[in-house]
């Protein structure tokens, strides 16, 4: 099999503080930015592929030459002459971060209306990583689609990899997103969930709750995030990393580029505990700096 990443779901147009009262236009959302990290931490003979949709305005020509410049695949990002892409604005106080929407028209809630072409994308990927997020911008037709689609290409070879990543606001209420997320874990191989919310959303009293839930869905790896506070793992063994200390600056992408870190150190045939270590360490990176997306330097080795 190709050594090919397909991440699948939504980039948005960041407006972020510049000082001053001024604002940063960016390109960011939590697939594209694991994208966009696995880029950086996978090497030249890698391809990274991105699965969306966008409009056909001015800011979306705009986001895929962005996306093209960064060395990532836009062959199966579809146009969609009636919609655009949404924006949002990310607000700062003490590091942490909220956020304002506005996608109403993001052409990216349709981009598993076309089976045929969701499948030509995942075609021949040797990792495939889609969120929750992904799954609550699309209908409820979309998410069966899309979730059938990515358990052929597992069944065809393909690693899943699954952030939960759960965001109320997007859902109609908790029951459908529980479902939707037990059934995207059901066919992940990998699940990288942050205990925060799944305290919230299901009630686990501890990460090891949180793996143990994971576990009886039959995940095989599960490692869960906890802001700065110990990594929790579990793949065949409990294992666990308490991230270096750092001062947060912005904590915008920090999970989304512990995923690239650990995904990237994962593909490439590192043991569970080293890719844990990279993710820390590349998400470290990322929260120390203003934005969703930095350069970051080459992973660190022993």
């Amino acid at each position: 099999m190709a050594r090919r990443v397909l991440a699948i779901g939504e980039c948005m147009v960041e407006l972020s503080p510049a000082g001053d009262g001024l604002l940063r236009q960016g390109f960011a959302g939590d697939t594209f930015n694991t994208a966009w990290y696995l880029r950086h931490r996978l090497p030249a003979d890698w391809t990274v592929d991105y699965l969306s949709a966008v409009g056909t305005d001015a800011l979306s020509d705009q986001m895929l030459g962005f996306m093209q410049a960064c060395g990532i695949g836009t062959a199966h990002v579809a146009r969609r002459a009636e919609a655009a892409v949404g924006i949002y604005l990310i607000s700062l106080q003490n590091g942490e971060r909220s956020f304002s929407y506005w996608r109403d028209r993001s052409a990216a809630r349709r981009l598993a209306d076309d089976p045929v072409a969701v499948a030509r994308g995942l075609a021949g990927a040797s990792l495939v990583v889609f969120s929750g997020i992904t799954l609550a911008i699309l209908p409820t037709s979309g998410r069966a689609a899309l979730l059938a689609a990515v358990a052929q290409a597992r069944s065809n070879g393909a690693l899943v990899a699954f952030d939960p990543n759960m965001r109320a606001r997007l859902w109609p209420d908790v029951a459908e997103l529980q479902h939707w997320v037990t059934a995207a874990a059901r066919g992940a191989d990998i699940v990288l969930p942050s205990f925060d919310e799944d305290a919230r959303v299901f009630g686990d009293a501890s990460p090891q709750a949180t793996i143990a839930r994971y576990r009886e869905l039959g995940v095989g790896c599960v490692v869960v995030k906890n802001g700065g506070g110990m990594v929790e793992a579990w793949e065949g063994a409990a294992h666990r990393l308490q991230p270096e200390s750092v001062r947060v600056v912005d904590s915008t992408a920090a999970g989304d580029s512990f995923n690239a870190g650990f995904l990237a150190a994962r593909m490439l045939g590192l043991g569970l505990a080293e890719c844990l270590r990279q993710g820390a360490d590349l998400a470290a990176q990322v929260i120390a700096a203003p934005g969703a997306l930095i350069v970051p330097i080459a992973v660190a080795r022993d």
